[in-house]
């Protein structure tokens, strides 16, 4: 069968940078960092005590206070970001078929805040369970797509894929493959993720994947630098409205850019190392290429992984250079984890935004905080290093790798009628 075209049509972002895509889009490109000194808890015995929170988050004016209280924060996220979304696409939701519309949507840990806060208040009891009947609705992951599409009204395929810090891009992999198949024609999809308490500082300090910078936090997310120490601890939304083409185009949508592939694969190696040689970033970028039909040679642009800790900086940047060989060198590459932090399972999300606009505006956003080489990497790869760089940007690929060794990267391309 021949396959429909897939195009993006909205974007809503809620990030460390930014309440907005305008705002998320100019602090990456004035190389701003998002971290900060934790505000939502006492961190004075923890290894970590910053992350890069969103800052005045205020649903006010989307959500009603009576729902809000009743949604864990990563799904006041979803719901924000993708309203945003909405508006920007343009979309009547009375003049589409609402049963061939969906969302699918990303998160790694959905509501572990919410989880902790009511069994810490059980433990705090004579063993009576009073627990709120929100708890479970509050709690479970794919809850945000629940949401979004009793929202707007979507009949079409609604679910989350849990894929750690993979998951959203896993999310657009399926909205992709759904909408080309001809199963559907718009879909929301995107992820969320609101983890900056007690449990996910406290777990990731035990395995020693977070910065301890604790004097210097906004330097602390250093990716591809030598003294980097571990990533950072991020937080927000990005959602993205994935369109079959001719249905597009019928409403006289506008289109930011075309979607033409995404690869998976596992590294079937650790359950929280990345395989040493980047076996499964190499196979993962192979099948994105593959699937998009295309050569190494016409990516101008990585969005990478990079979370800025010792181990995945490494095997990403040789998996990269297995694949693209001597074209490595006539790339851009950039960790937007350097201002954002780390998203978990909104990582793919907010990155794919990052990469589209790149290629709206034909600028790549920088890695910041470099300050010394790293003799691990090729000196003659570009890793746009604390400026941002103008080019032509006709395709990007962004990577995404996550604990259990799952992997996934998306391609889009500049839309040519």
């Amino acid at each position: 069968m021949e396959l429909k075209r897939v195009v993006v049509t909205g974007l809503g972002a809620l990030t460390p940078l930014g309440n907005s895509v305008e705002e998320y889009w100019k602090g990456l490109t004035n190389g701003m960092s998002g971290a900060g000194p934790i505000t939502r808890f006492d961190t004075s015995k923890f290894k970590t005590q910053f992350a890069c929170e969103v800052k005045n988050f205020d649903p006010t004016g989307i959500l009603d206070k009576k729902d809000a209280r009743r949604m864990d924060l990563f799904t006041q996220y979803a719901l924000v970001s993708t309203q945003e979304a909405i508006n920007d696409s343009g979309l009547n939701l009375e003049n589409i078929d609402l049963d061939r519309s969906g969302v699918i949507w990303g998160s790694g840990i959905g509501g572990l805040t919410s989880f902790f806060n009511e069994v810490v208040e059980y433990a705090k009891g004579d063993g009576t369970p009073r627990f709120s009947p929100f708890f479970i609705p509050m709690m479970i992951a794919d809850i945000a797509s629940g949401y979004i599409s009793i929202r707007y009204g979507f009949r079409g395929p609604n679910y989350t894929t849990v894929s750690a810090c993979a998951s959203a891009n896993n999310a657009l992999v399926d909205a992709f493959n759904i909408i080309r198949l001809g199963k559907a024609d718009v879909i929301i999809s995107g992820g969320s993720e609101a983890c900056v308490n007690e449990p996910a500082i406290g777990g990731f300090n035990s395995m020693k994947a977070l910065s301890e910078r604790n004097d210097d936090p906004k330097t602390a997310s250093r990716p591809f630098d030598k003294e980097r120490d571990g990533f950072v601890l991020g937080e927000g939304s990005g959602a993205i409205i994935l369109e079959e083409l001719d249905h597009a185009l019928a409403r006289g949508a506008k289109i930011y850019c075309e979607m033409v592939g995404g690869g998976l694969s596992a590294d079937s190696y650790h359950i929280t190392a990345p395989h040493p040689e980047g076996l499964g970033a190499k196979n993962v970028m192979i099948n994105a290429l593959k699937d998009a039909n295309m050569k190494p040679e016409e990516i101008d642009y990585i969005n990478v992984h990079g979370t800025s800790t010792p181990l995945g900086d490494i095997s990403e940047v040789k998996a990269v250079q297995s694949v693209f060989g001597e074209h490595a060198y006539k790339l851009n590459i950039s960790s937007t984890k350097s201002m954002t932090g780390h998203l978990l399972g909104a990582a793919g999300a907010v990155e794919a935004i990052a990469s589209i606009l790149a290629m709206q505006h034909n600028l790549v956003p920088p890695t910041i905080n470099h300050f010394t080489d790293d003799e691990s990497f090729d000196s003659k790869l570009n890793f746009t290093f604390n400026t941002p760089q103008k080019r032509e940007i006709n395709a990007v690929l962004s990577n995404t790798f996550g604990f259990g060794g799952h992997n996934v990267s998306v391609i889009f391309k500049r839309y040519i009628p």
